[in-house]
């Protein structure tokens, strides 16, 4: 006998990853400059000309509920794949941020990106969200979406770093990925309730 009834199981949770944002990723900067061209960065909105993927309009039909974060490259992503229905803004959603390490030289944007998230990761969060109080949110975070998916899908709009700290905190909870689309822009993946989290099953 399955671990969940069908009669009785929630809906899906869908997380989907913003658009592509108007911003040079190519830029060359320092890190002080880098700081300035992330801050700049969470106020941008979306780059013209593009439109959802039909597979993520059509998991957004199906939901019950839809979520966004606060950050307008997010909001504008709920907004071009939701065909103009009501979503829930929670800044629980926005991005973990990415502080940069105070080190010489000038690279691009992109490369510094990676340079924070790994410092970041790595425990440097020079006064910001640490990578420990980011794990907090993501856990509450998934406490919500898993909450809303009581009474049928949903769909959040959010982005491609917490969008992953989200996958440990929906496994722990018994949900599965069970279509992994990727971390590129527009990408969305689905997790389905598989089985009781493991302290409801006395393991």
């Amino acid at each position: 006998m399955s671990d969940t009834d069908p009669q009785t199981a929630p809906g899906y949770i869908t997380i989907a990853r913003h658009g592509e944002p108007d911003a040079n990723r190519r830029e060359r900067l320092g890190w002080q400059a880098y700081e300035n061209w992330w801050a700049n960065y969470d106020l941008a909105g979306l780059k013209g000309g593009q439109t959802p993927p039909e597979s993520l309009v059509q998991e957004v039909e199906g939901a019950r509920l839809l979520f966004a974060s606060t950050l307008r490259r997010a909001i504008e992503t709920a907004e071009a794949a939701s065909g103009g229905r009501e979503f829930d803004i929670n800044s629980i959603f926005v991005e973990a941020p990415l502080p940069p390490p105070r080190m010489p030289g000038s690279f691009p944007a992109r490369t510094w990106g990676v340079f924070a998230r790994c410092s970041w990761w790595l425990g440097l969060s020079r006064g910001r969200e640490s990578r420990v109080q980011a794990e907090r949110r993501a856990e509450q975070a998934a406490d919500i979406l898993i909450e809303a998916a009581q009474t049928g899908p949903v769909v959040l709009f959010a982005h491609g770093w917490f969008n992953r700290m989200l996958r440990p905190a929906l496994r722990r909870r018994g949900w599965q990925c069970v279509r992994d689309g990727g971390d590129h822009y527009w990408s969305w993946r689905r997790y389905e309730l598989k089985h009781a989290p493991a302290t409801e099953r006395g393991a």
